[in-house]
């Protein structure tokens, strides 16, 4: 990251009068005035995290920079709570929150689900706090706001075998990014083992588009531990018996399915492991255990950076983040500004093409350099950004 400071633009952490809990906002950089970035809910979220994941969604919107496009990428930002979304009292902080960062949201940073928070969710408390929208800090920029919000709205209207299109843009980015990948290793679908790590939004909608590629998902992780069979697991019917936070009821298991603790899956017998939950998941302890030759990062930040090194000095690929889960954001942004239209197919088949060119672009790059996928993607950026910045400023 270059520029006339690297350091984020606005650091601040709120405290909730009513229980104590602190939040925090990181606007790392502005594009056109405007930041993009979601909101997450969490026990334990830290400013350090917040900052590392604004960071990250300034690269992300400066992977997907295209001048052909109607959307052009915003700066990177992002919110979070220190919270259990499973607290009684998460609603009632989330809402102070929102009315808390009511100017900033009104003028320049557009946030939305993310860890912890569906969008549903994220909805309900924004109109709570007296806000017009989660985004309503891009409307000056739309040629015609009233269609591109109800573009916007009719996409988010949209399901697909009753999941909406919205909770699968994303994990149909991810699976694109670990077929990608086994293309470019010549390495067949069929017989592909993964293991994924999290049934929510992105596992869950990963786990789908994977399984429907051919490949055979034989884990799955949530807080009640590690689901696995060797044969491969019934996604369906897994994504069927979940609740809203990803778990997964155990009364729809099949008799030849196994429970395991939870972090078998770290471990299972698969060449592909998906993280699709926290971030921090993977630490130099229990990297040694992992045998699979790709990790596909559907979290944020779930590879420790020591433990990346010692997985690459092994020979095994991490894909990061900043690429491989940007499809979600990317996706509002067309829709909204009008790149694609609320229609699933549409929306499916630029995602794929978008992540696919991206996944290209940065191994290709990192064969080159000689270099992590990582340090490519960084390397990428490197050169979008004064590019963006030549054309929008640093601020403005």
């Amino acid at each position: 990251m270059t520029g006339p400071d690297s350091r984020p633009l606005i650091t601040l952490t709120w405290t909730d009068h009513v229980t104590g809990r602190q939040g925090h906002l990181v606007v790392d950089r502005l594009v056109r005035g405007v930041s993009s970035g979601g909101l997450r809910m969490r026990d334990g979220c830290t400013l350090d995290e917040v900052t590392g994941l604004a960071r990250g969604m300034t690269m992300k919107e400066a992977l997907h920079y295209n001048p052909e496009s109607n959307y052009v990428p915003l700066g990177g930002a992002k919110g979070g709570i220190d919270c259990d979304p499973r607290a009684p009292e998460a609603y009632g902080i989330l809402v102070r929150y929102l009315r808390a960062m009511r100017p900033y949201i009104e003028n320049f940073w557009t946030t939305g689900e993310d860890l912890g928070l569906t969008q549903d969710v994220v909805d309900r408390a924004t109109a709570e706090a007296g806000l017009v929208s989660s985004i309503q800090a891009v409307y000056p920029l739309l040629d015609d706001e009233a269609v591109a919000r109800r573009r916007l709205a009719d996409a988010f209207a949209v399901e697909v075998d009753g999941i909406g299109l919205d909770e699968l843009v994303g994990g149909c980015g991810v699976a694109e990014s670990v077929l990608a990948a086994l293309d470019r290793s010549n390495q067949p679908y069929a017989g592909t083992r993964v293991a994924v790590q999290g049934l929510g939004t992105m596992g869950g909608a990963t786990a789908r588009f994977l399984a429907r590629a051919g490949l055979t998902i034989v884990a799955v992780a949530d807080v009640k531990g590690t689901i696995a069979n060797p044969e491969g697991l019934d996604i369906e019917a897994l994504l069927a018996a979940r609740d809203a936070y990803g778990t997964v009821d155990r009364s729809a298991l099949r008799p030849a399915d196994l429970e395991l603790p939870g972090d078998a899956w770290l471990s299972a017998e698969a060449e592909v492991l998906v993280p699709a939950a926290v971030s921090y998941a993977i630490d130099t302890a229990n990297q040694a255990g992992i045998t699979a030759r790709w990790i596909v990062e559907a979290a944020n930040m779930p590879v420790l950076p020591d433990a990346e090194e010692l997985l690459a000095a092994r020979g095994v690929t991490v894909l990061p983040d900043v690429v491989v889960n940007s499809g979600t954001n990317a996706w509002w942004w067309w829709t909204l500004f009008g790149d694609i239209g609320a229609d699933a197919e549409e929306a499916f088949a630029h995602t794929r093409r978008s992540m696919r060119t991206l996944i290209d672009q940065m191994l290709a790059r990192a064969d080159v350099d000689g270099t992590t996928p990582r340090a490519a993607a960084h390397a990428i950026v490197g050169d979008r950004l004064p590019v963006i910045s030549e054309r929008f400023g640093w601020y403005r």
